[in-house]
């Protein structure tokens, strides 16, 4: 992958005075092994998910594109978590990618090996079931309820300000309109769900493929 305006070597110290940057607490030593460790690794998944969206060049990874880095910083902690199990290196990330992207994506939560984020402010996500080809707009959630964690299916979009919440199953290719909320509730795939009277919703059949005009699918 090509790295614009970077070499391997320069995005780990680029990646590492962030960190120290933003937590000046004496750990830049193990950051800095942690990160330059993994980076391959991280580099890779962040190929094969950048590289599958339509509007983005693939092969090419600009750390000035908001929700291209934000995915690497994502990846980057989930990639060491997974091989150290040492969350020093992985919280300070995504702290980092907190402050920066005004998102919350735990470290642990195993996204798919292709998503796309169309702005992140404002996005949390839970530890829940997540399918590929996710799509996720600013101020969207998905949350857990009494402990349980929704399961989301193979593409399935999450226009601005909607929520996935609680014991349910987003089948797949299910489109949230803006503003609909999911909570404990299933969706029957291959629809768009609208907001209905007194919390029900509404399911109307997909009339044309939006995930082929975000995704080289």
């Amino acid at each position: 992958m090509e790295l614009i305006d970077h070499t391997r070597q320069s995005l780990i110290d680029y990646t590492c005075a962030q960190v120290a940057s933003f937590f000046p607490d004496g750990r830049n030593e193990l950051v800095r092994t942690h990160v330059a460790r993994h980076m391959d690794e991280a580099l890779h998944r962040t190929d094969r998910c950048i590289s599958a969206v339509r509007m983005w060049a693939p092969g090419r990874f600009n750390y000035l594109n908001s929700s291209q880095y934000c995915i690497y910083l994502y990846y980057l902690a989930n990639t060491i978590w997974r091989h150290e199990c040492d969350a020093n290196v992985p919280t300070r990330l995504f702290c980092l990618n907190k402050a920066l992207n005004a998102i919350d994506l735990f470290y642990e939560i195993e996204m798919p090996e292709v998503f796309f984020i169309g702005h992140s402010v404002g996005i949390v996500l839970a530890k829940a079931t997540y399918g590929n080809y996710f799509v996720l707009y600013q101020n969207s959630t998905v949350g857990k309820n009494h402990g349980i964690a929704p399961v989301i299916g193979d593409g399935v979009v999450m226009y601005p300000n909607t929520a996935i919440i609680g014991r349910s199953n987003v089948g797949a290719n299910t489109i949230l309109s803006q503003g609909t909320g999911v909570i404990n509730r299933d969706t029957p795939g291959n629809c768009v769900a609208y907001p209905g009277e007194s919390g029900s919703l509404v399911f109307k059949t997909v009339k044309r493929a939006v995930l082929e005009d975000i995704f080289r699918v």
